[in-house]
């Protein structure tokens, strides 16, 4: 890279290159370092025990369709669970679907198209993989192409596929899109705690968004790897939209894992470390993790939320009680960096900040 391309916020840390997991899900035989023993020893609980709470954005916006109740579920959500679904987002079905239809494109090039564009040493944009850091370490099963979208002016063109020949222009409609749906989920966020909409949607004026694209190849023996390993987000918030109907996000809940399977059309948004702390520990970031379906492959859209790269991550004072801050503070750039220099480890990130139980 030359001294006139930009410089991403993502780039704090880098992961070292591995191979393309598509190519060897060609073989059938999976690497020693994919295998996971974990993944068969923690059993899912059935969805039928418990059902992610769905958020109607509809609902939120409008008084006349009962906002108050709306506004409740949406907190409850966001302290009990840390995911909810979003449905009636407002986003047109002709964006979602130029979308997906391009990222199921992109994950059908060539593995030497796909390359001209993969990640570049000291950086993580691009396609490859995120979070690897030695040469020992057990790996995910799954590609993924990162970029950053916000701010504008971070932008690297270099990293943005040209074929498909729409990619750049629908990543830009839908990434915008998701901007505006992420802004009044913090409005409404804010009526909850109490605290001022402001004061949230200042943090968020000049925030980093950036996508992870992921493609999660089938393996005949799914039981024995992980897509993505058990992890909370280290920003503030997550947008995931999954682009075929294979499912495989599955989360945390009372020490049992849960199958997600999204209703048509919605949205899955998740709390993440950021919003933890700013609230105190009152809305919680969870752990989750992908896997690996034995016949199909799996692809989505994860895109991250986070207030601009010199904010100071503390609570809202507000959300302060009698205990004080649970967890130092910090800047936004400095803990992103912690976050991306490790590999991924449940809650270990935050749990590092933490000052009290």
């Amino acid at each position: 890279m030359n001294n006139t391309e930009p410089i991403s916020p993502l780039d704090l840390s880098h992961s070292l290159p591995v191979p393309s997991v598509q190519e060897l899900a060609r073989s059938g035989e999976i690497p020693k370092r994919y295998l996971r023993p974990e993944a068969e020893a923690n059993p899912v609980a059935s969805v039928d025990d418990d059902e992610l709470p769905a958020i109607d954005l509809e609902k939120l916006l409008s008084p006349e369709l009962n906002n108050e109740e709306e506004v409740n579920r949406l907190g409850f959500a966001c302290r009990e669970w840390g995911f909810f679904q979003l449905i009636n987002h407002g986003i047109p079905e002709e964006v979602i679907e130029r979308m997906k239809d391009d990222i199921k494109k992109f994950f059908e090039l060539p593995l030497r198209e796909k390359e001209e564009i993969k990640q570049l040493p000291g950086h993580i944009e691009g396609y490859g993989q995120m979070f690897v850091h030695s040469e020992e370490q057990i790996l995910d099963w799954g590609d993924v192409l990162v970029l950053i979208i916000q701010p504008s002016q971070n932008r690297n063109m270099r990293f943005w596929p040209t074929n498909p020949s729409t990619f750049r222009a629908n990543l830009d409609a839908y990434t915008k899109k998701i901007g505006e749906v992420a802004d009044c989920l913090y409005r409404f966020m804010a009526k909850d705690l109490g605290i001022d909409a402001e004061d949230i949607l200042n943090l968020f004026s000049d925030q980093i968004q950036s996508v992870r694209i992921n493609y999660y190849p089938p393996c005949k023996q799914a039981d024995k790897v992980l897509g993505l390993s058990p992890h909370s987000d280290g920003t503030a918030l997550t947008v995931l939209l999954q682009a075929n109907d294979v499912h495989g996000l599955q989360i945390k809940k009372n020490d049992k894992w849960f199958l997600i399977k999204p209703t048509p059309g919605a949205l899955i948004i998740n709390i993440g470390d950021m919003i933890e702390v700013m609230t105190n520990g009152k809305y919680k970031s969870i752990e989750h993790r992908a896997t690996i379906n034995s016949e199909d492959e799996r692809i989505s859209i994860a895109t991250f939320n986070a207030p601009s790269i010199d904010t100071i991550l503390r609570p809202f004072p507000k959300l302060v009680n009698g205990d004080g801050e649970l967890y130092k503070t910090i800047s936004v750039k400095e803990y992103a960096k912690r976050y991306l220099s490790a590999k991924l480890n449940g809650k270990g990130a935050l749990e590092s900040m933490r000052l009290r139980k």
